[in-house]
């Protein structure tokens, strides 16, 4: 199989860069759906722009390229280890390249491999088949909708649905809570994949599984197709909208499948997967590792998203250049547009932690903030952004009230919103947090103008603190310095909205 690695090679790199039909056409059709002039109108309009450059320029669609799980059928006598050891060369070979974002950290040291090697990365599992070629999925899931999968575990009780009871009623309780506690972190518009049943292991692996389905398929089981309509259906009821900012459209797909269950267990696990829903696959022939055909896409040309390659602007935006004063700050209020321009600074988790007991490399005051884990690559002795979209920003919600007082930063960005104490800190200290679209990491690596420098490299690419100079970078003031938070007054409607699915319904 001497065209294998190649074959791999090239499945990462479509996968990462290219969405597939299915998901095309449900991001189209939530476009439709989503009146003109919202935030999450705006929001679907960059992520369409954002799909046609990662396409047109072979990179990632999101700088979160996740955990690589392959799912591979091999026929009678392949040599899975010779395969296993060429999809690992392939995986690092796309990670140096910036097809993929390094994210394999030991979790002992913290230290990052570097390459999406090490235990337990990449994925990859093998079954034997009675055909004589060799498939293989591949499936990119993020980390910040990987950290918004849940279980539960029935009998249960729900925040605003009641009791959950071990019935198909139940059951809908259940998905219909995973959407809601998921909010905009997941970066919705979401899909869902649930497993119903097996022990905690396989109800998980169950639940990712039915991400490999196509998202415009039917349920072989009619009760399960009439629970994934039923989802489907009600789901964008809940006005959670594009990023959590409310609006028509939250769910483009629920897949659901079934195991049977110990009589003392009866799980329901849910895997929740972001609109970037990168999941491709490939036919081999099995003696040369050619590729033969591709899986969920065909030879018909690729489905262009935008009707538009620039966000069109209103004259509303508001023009700011960094360093912001506290008066600049205090008079932006939630729901303003913002083109942000100057020095940028980023912060992930690792960053957070440090600056809590020691003294940042770069002054700080009146500074933006930018929580973003980079794919950055060297050329010579400059840097480059090869995707640059925000990551989660929940994860920093026990520092972030901190550090804005301690080192006088006026602007924070990410996506999905914080909580109680950052809103307190930013009306405290003079601050404001500013939504990126998640996911549009080659939408966002545009507006960098350059790479001026990087600290704590040792924590890994996607931890480091990078510096870069930006130009018109677009995002929505959804927490501002007067107490004002769009994502606290979503998810209170949105539970108001859940609470009309309470009552038991017999689902026959």
């Amino acid at each position: 199989m001497n065209q294998f690695k190649n074959s791999i090679y090239k499945l990462i790199v479509e996968t990462s860069s290219n969405l597939p039909p299915d998901v095309r056409r449900a991001v189209l059709s939530a476009m439709e759906r989503e009146r003109p002039g919202t935030q999450s109108a705006l929001a679907l309009q960059t992520i369409a722009i954002n799909t046609d450059m990662a396409c047109e320029n072979e990179a990632p669609i999101c700088q979160d390229t996740g955990m690589p799980t392959f799912e591979i059928k091999t026929p009678i006598g392949a040599n899975q280890i010779v395969m296993k050891k060429q999809i690992l060369e392939a995986i690092a070979e796309a990670t140096k390249n910036g097809k993929l974002r390094p994210n394999s950290v030991d979790s002992i040291t913290n230290k990052n491999s570097g390459n999406n090697l090490g235990e337990g990365t990449p994925v990859v599992h093998f079954e034997q088949w009675e055909e004589n070629d060799v498939e293989v999925r591949l499936l990119l899931k993020g980390g910040g909708c990987e950290n918004k999968n849940i279980q539960y575990s029935l009998p249960c009780t729900l925040e605003h649905l009641g009791r959950a009871d071990r019935t198909l009623d139940g059951i809908r309780k259940c998905i219909m809570h995973a959407v809601w506690q998921a909010q905009g972190h997941g970066c919705s518009i979401g899909a869902l994949g649930v497993g119903i049943g097996g022990d905690r292991t396989t109800g998980y692996a169950l639940a990712k599984q039915q991400l490999f389905r196509e998202l415009d398929d039917i349920n072989p089981n009619p009760q399960l197709a009439e629970l994934e309509k039923y989802v489907m259906e009600n789901a964008n009821k809940l006005g959670i909208g594009t990023m959590g900012f409310g609006g028509e459209a939250t769910l483009i797909g629920c897949k659901i499948g079934a195991f049977n269950r110990l009589p003392a267990s009866f799980f329901v696990s849910v895997a929740y997967d972001c609109w970037a829903f990168r999941r491709l696959g490939v036919v081999l022939d099995a003696g040369t590792g050619a590729i033969k055909h591709w899986l969920y896409r065909d030879e018909t040309p690729v489905i262009k998203m935008a009707k538009l390659e620039e966000l069109p602007l209103t004259g509303r935006e508001i023009r700011l250049t960094t360093p912001l004063s506290e008066a600049q700050v205090r008079s932006l209020k939630v729901g303003d547009v913002v083109l942000l321009s100057g020095m940028m600074h980023t912060g992930r988790d690792s960053i957070h932690h440090h600056l809590m007991t020691h003294d940042a490399p770069v002054d700080l005051r009146g500074a933006a903030l930018y929580h973003c884990g980079p794919v950055s690559l060297k050329k010579g002795d400059k840097w480059i952004m090869n995707a640059a979209g925000p990551t989660t920003s929940s994860r920093e919600e026990p520092y972030q009230a901190d550090i804005i007082k301690k080192f006088g930063i006026r602007a924070v960005i990410g996506k999905g919103g914080m909580g109680a104490k950052t809103l307190a800190g930013l009306k405290e200290s003079g601050a404001v947090y500013l939504n990126a679209i998640g996911g549009a990491a080659q939408y966002y690596a545009k507006c960098i103008i350059e790479v001026t420098g990087v600290d704590f490299l040792e924590f890994g690419v996607p931890e480091a603190m990078w510096h870069i100079n930006v130009k018109d970078f677009p995002a929505i003031v959804t927490m501002d310095s007067h107490g004002k938070s769009l994502h606290a007054d979503v998810e209170k409607a949105s539970g108001i909205e859940l609470e009309k699915f309470q009552p038991s319904e017999v689902m026959a």
